[in-house]
């Protein structure tokens, strides 16, 4: 499971990337399936990675927006992780990268399912540099950000990771899931790769700077293209591609006031901390030679909440005895004539508002605040632009025709805004929704130290 930090859909050559080379996505697309409505359950970090490690709606395991240092909630343990899940089946279990969960050692990841774990424990730019703190004293931005640690178990080997170690963290992930696969080849693995990159600050090792010809990002994305043909590679030479699932996706769309140093969402509408289309929808392919079809695409929605099922159904591991929302999509991943989505709609929340739900085609966006550039350029050399609020009203739309949604056709179909209308009140009362000042029924706790 390969999952990049903030890459937007239009950041890879698959999906349209045209600035910079990425030939092994473009190889793995070329041997895969690409899936081009597929979707996070929140486009900020640890709300999404919530809901990929358990199968569930962030917002039903307590965890929502970007968890930081020192944080004194995470992944309760009492979750079932995807790395438990395949534990059950005696697969050997890996995180190489940002986690995200929780930075206490009981949030950890060898506390839940991992039997090696090496890299960041929340995003990269949590750190004394941090641009907003830029302007203090360092006593005064360490106060606010303290320095950043890296990870090997559960002990740090570096309190005090700077911009020369960060270059080395794509090849360091990189080297730590090679060798994980050569060293279980022979068994049943479970390697989860979550890059830092391509989060600002952006960092990359000498291999590829000024390689791109399309500045840093760019010099940044082809690293990352780079680590994901370094483990294809191991696959291969260890002979294990026809047992081997790969997965790469992202954690939410770009962030937009980075300007140059933000990727793109393309023809989706706004970036990271929206649930608009170029928010939450990720550029993923999904690689599994002899059984996922080559060169085919996926236009079905799905979420990476299915895949923790999916995965359980492959491996025949039992799920959890507690709710999850996530559902088997295997039919879509092999393209099986006739499949379709399992579900009757998806649910977008950001924080605990409910902002917008689809079904097949349609999406119900409900009236809410959110952030935009509004048409304006980012920041550059690594600073943000300031965003401004724009609100929305209740809007609906056709999003194989629009998917920029741009084009609100509320008034053409009352229908449809019924029928999501309904479904959107059948998740509030499990779910809740901020906006209504509904609590869920089916909530969970967040873990807490």
């Amino acid at each position: 499971m390969i999952f990049i930090d903030d890459m937007g859909y239009a950041d890879i050559g698959p999906f349209g990337a045209k600035a910079y080379k990425t030939p092994n996505l473009d190889q793995m697309a070329a041997q895969g399936r690409t899936f081009t409505d597929f979707y996070v359950t929140q486009a900020v970090c640890s709300a999404s990675r919530a809901g990929l490690m358990t199968g569930c709606y962030n917002v039903r395991v307590g965890i929502q927006g970007a968890l930081g240092p020192n944080s004194k909630i995470g992944i309760n343990p009492d979750e079932i992780t995807m790395a438990e899940l395949c534990k059950q089946k005696g697969y050997a279990t890996a995180c190489y990268g940002k986690w995200h969960l929780g930075d206490r050692q009981e949030f950890l990841p060898m506390q839940h399912g991992f039997d090696d774990y090496f890299g960041l424990p929340y995003s990269n730019d949590m750190w004394p540099y941090h641009p907003g703190v830029r302007h203090l004293s360092e006593e005064e931005r360490i106060k606010r950000w303290p320095h950043l640690p890296l990870y090997d178990g559960n002990k740090v080997i570096n309190p005090k990771v700077d911009g020369e170690a960060q270059e080395q963290l794509t090849t360091q992930y990189t080297e730590k899931a090679v060798s994980f696969i050569d060293e279980n080849k022979a068994r049943p693995f479970f390697l989860y790769l979550p890059h830092s990159m391509v989060h600002v600050p952006l960092y990359v090792s000498d291999k590829f700077k000024g390689k791109s010809g399309a500045g840093l990002f760019g010099d940044v994305v082809m690293e990352v293209d780079w680590s994901v043909g370094q483990v294809l590679d191991a696959i291969r030479r260890n002979k294990i591609e026809d047992n081997t699932l790969v997965i790469f996706t992202s954690d939410n769309g770009p962030w937009l006031s980075y300007g140059e140093h933000a990727g793109s969402a393309g023809p989706l509408r706004e970036g990271k901390g929206t649930m608009w289309e170029g928010g939450c929808r990720e550029p993923t392919i999904m690689w599994w030679p002899g059984h996922i079809p080559a060169g085919t695409v996926c236009s079905t929605p799905a979420m990476t909440i299915d895949i923790f099922p999916t995965v359980a159904k492959l491996i025949g591991a039992d799920l959890p005895e507690h709710p999850i929302d996530g559902k088997d999509i295997w039919p879509l991943m092999v393209g099986e004539e006739g499949a379709k989505s399992p579900h009757e709609a998806y649910y977008f929340y950001y924080g605990s508002g409910l902002k917008a739900v689809r079904s097949g085609k349609w999406k119900l966006v409900f009236p809410h605040e959110y952030r935009t550039m509004a048409g304006r350029e980012g920041g550059k050399d690594g600073l943000p632009a300031a965003y401004s609020q724009a609100t929305t009203d209740l809007a609906l739309f056709d999003l194989e025709k629009d998917p920029g949604e741009t084009t609100n056709v509320l008034a053409d179909h009352p229908q449809v805004v019924e029928q999501l209308e309904k479904l959107a009140d059948g998740i509030r009362q499990k779910l809740g929704d901020s906006h209504r000042k509904i609590k869920g029924s089916e909530n969970r706790p967040v873990g807490r130290i």
